[in-house]
């Protein structure tokens, strides 16, 4: 068994998509060096290459983290997804629902969404805290998505 860490210089994210012929996951690569319309347009056009079963093997190797999202296509609320090694870590994304939530003032309350999200780690790699700081992170920015764009 290899008893070394890979330090990758590129962050090559892997997306899952349900297909009739089963599960792929092809990766979005370099998406550190990518906007969010890139990332999003290339997520669009693997998606259909997996669903139109064209996938080649560039297309779904040399991934290095993967979200899978099982909230939107399916409605689930909260799951935990398994690491796909050698990956170090995967997202799993639930569904959105707007609920009531306290509002500026006392007695105040305003519609809100909320979503819940799981990190998985693989802790020979990450460190729980770590991982822990990356999700506050990610809380961020999904809650101010202007953050995030070029």
């Amino acid at each position: 068994m290899n008893e070394h860490i890979r330090q990758y210089h590129s962050v090559n994210v892997g997306v899952a998509v349900q297909t009739d012929n089963g599960l792929y996951v092809p990766i979005v690569k370099d998406a550190d060096k990518k906007g969010l319309s890139k990332i999003s347009e290339e997520v669009k056009y693997l998606a259909q290459k997996a669903k139109d079963n064209n996938l080649k093997p560039e297309d779904y190797e040399g991934g290095t983290f993967t979200v899978s999202n099982l909230g939107g296509p399916f409605g689930v609320k909260q799951f935990c997804a398994i690491v796909n090694p050698p990956q170090s870590g995967i997202l799993a994304v639930g569904s959105a629902e707007r609920r009531v939530i306290p509002g500026a003032g006392p007695h105040q309350y305003e519609f809100g969404s909320l979503m819940s999200v799981t990190l998985s780690c693989d802790h020979r790699v990450i460190d729980g805290a770590i991982g822990a700081e990356w999700l506050k992170a990610f809380k961020g920015y999904i809650e101010n998505p202007q953050s995030m764009l070029l």
